[in-house]
């Protein structure tokens, strides 16, 4: 059900990454979701057949090591790779990895850019983000406990995080902690580049989440820092841009998680669809009852609902505009369709669906944390409500055109 004009170079190219799921993802899935060294082996293989395809690291432009144009491509690119929770790991363009590049690749200085970006682009290394605090609620960063005191050309780091996804293996984190405690709230922190191996830091444990602990990049980390000492010179930015940048990092990483998610709604809706004409409950398909109806009409409309609204935001973000609101509104919409569209398609799957003999299981566990990573729903609901409203307080109005 296509309803835009896509260019024909990208369209060639999600056809070349809709060929590549089908020949080395799908038949592969659950061997390369086992966390086994077959799997490691595995997906180091299927890593470079993307990089010989020319496919490698849609999320970033050539120039970064990357092979995207913008997010209108990517868009679309992850409507094919985010069907598979995997598949954005052989595509080199993997949470938090992704985010984490591109804030290098945009205020990164060269040595910088040398030593952390070219190797994490290149997938000899992977990293993480470790802002959010067990002690703080994580949708308020100006509350941060994090401490980076100066000492001379040094940063001296105390801090004590989790959620930090992807520590365990990780080359190097990119932290967020307090360097001027006295400065405006929006001014305290700043953004440090700080290798694993140095002194003082430690990954505590990898957080079961739901049941599932996780290994290598799937995991969420418990993670502590103590009078770790690095360069001042591994700063991102100047000292107290780090909300300013954590705002770059994460409205893009908001809508990168919604592409893939698109393609996580579309297979679900492929399964419920094929599902529900094969099962006959009574002599009868599942088809034929009007509640299963419901959902898949119910289901197609909120699935075009958010690729219309992401599609324009992609667009608005490729034109240099922040699009705070339209990114925010698909953040909370999105993360509601894609629970919606995979509970359904798990109870019309019935016994099935709660087994891993179907994809379902692990997508419906991974959907629920969406609408609470990178901000939960209701602060999402929160920023675009102030926005409109103090738009009409101007004298204004709101029109999304």
């Amino acid at each position: 059900m296509e309803t835009v004009v896509i260019p024909d170079l990208v369209a060639e190219r999600r056809e070349r990454v809709r060929s590549f799921m089908e020949e080395h993802i799908y038949p592969n899935e659950t061997a390369l979701i086992a966390e086994d060294a077959r799997a490691d082996a595995l997906i180091a293989e299927l890593q470079q057949e993307a990089k010989d395809a020319g496919l490698w690291a849609p999320h970033l432009p050539p120039d970064a090591g990357g092979s995207g144009s913008g997010f209108i491509e990517y868009a679309y690119l992850n409507e094919e790779i985010g069907r598979s929770f995997i598949a954005q790991l052989i595509f080199g363009c993997q949470a938090p990895d992704a985010g984490n590049g591109e804030i290098l690749h945009l205020f990164g200085t060269p040595e910088q850019k040398e030593q952390f970006l070219v190797p994490l682009v290149a997938g000899e290394t992977r990293s993480f983000f470790g802002m959010t605090e067990p002690e703080n609620a994580g949708s308020d960063p100006t509350n941060l406990q994090s401490r980076a005191v100066r000492d001379g050309d040094d940063w001296v780091i105390n801090a004590h995080k989790w959620f930090s996804s992807a520590a365990d293996g990780a080359g190097f984190g990119i932290l967020m902690a307090v360097t001027d405690p006295d400065a405006p709230p929006h001014k305290r922190a700043s953004m440090i580049v700080v290798p694993t191996d140095a002194p003082g830091y430690e990954l505590v444990r990898k957080i079961p989440v739901m049941g599932h602990e996780g290994h290598g990049w799937g995991t969420h980390c418990e993670t502590r820092w103590t009078d770790v000492r690095v360069p001042v010179a591994n700063t991102l930015g100047a000292p107290g841009d780090g909300f300013k940048l954590a705002q770059k990092r994460l409205g893009p990483g908001r809508i990168h998680h919604v592409m893939r998610w698109l393609g996580q709604m579309q297979r679900a809706f492929e399964l419920m669809c094929s599902y529900s004409l094969e099962r006959k409950v009574g002599g009868e398909p599942l088809a034929d009852k009007q509640t299963i109806q419901n959902w898949i009409a119910e289901s197609a409309a909120e699935i075009q609902a958010c690729r219309l609204m992401t599609l324009q935001t992609a667009h608005r973000l490729d034109e240099g505009d922040e699009a705070r609101v339209e990114v925010s509104l698909i953040k909370f919409y999105a993360a509601r369709v894609l629970h919606d569209v995979i509970d359904r398609a798990l109870q019309v799957h019935g016994g099935l669906g709660m087994t891993e003999d179907a994809p379902l299981a692990m997508m419906y566990r991974m959907a629920r944390g969406a609408r609470i990573y990178d901000g939960a729903d209701e602060v999402h609901k929160m920023v675009v409500a102030r926005r409109i409203l103090g738009a009409f307080e101007d004298g204004g109005t709101w029109r999304f055109t």
